[in-house]
């Protein structure tokens, strides 16, 4: 494979690791060549970001306790999810 070239599998772990700004510049770059040709890819990360984002927020309203998400989260999440399908 070339350079720029790398296989849904690399492009989903970079997805994750960019998630966490873990990437460095060069993969950014070579997942933005991947998510511009695979749409599975594209979607996949599309979804991350939504999921991330929610965690994130979960997270910071509840700082002091931890539980688990309820139905209706987790049915926001969802619908999130399917629209970007």
């Amino acid at each position: 494979m070339s350079k720029f070239m790398i296989s849904c599998d690399e492009a989903t772990t970079i997805s994750d690791k960019n998630q966490y700004v873990e990437a460095t510049f060069w993969e950014r770059i070579r997942l933005g060549f991947h998510l511009m040709m695979c749409k599975s890819c594209r979607v996949y990360d599309e979804q991350n970001v939504i999921v991330t984002k929610i965690i994130d927020q979960k997270i910071k309203d509840n700082s002091s306790e931890v539980k688990d998400l309820t139905s209706n989260e987790k049915s926001v999440i969802q619908d999130n999810i399917d629209t970007k399908l």
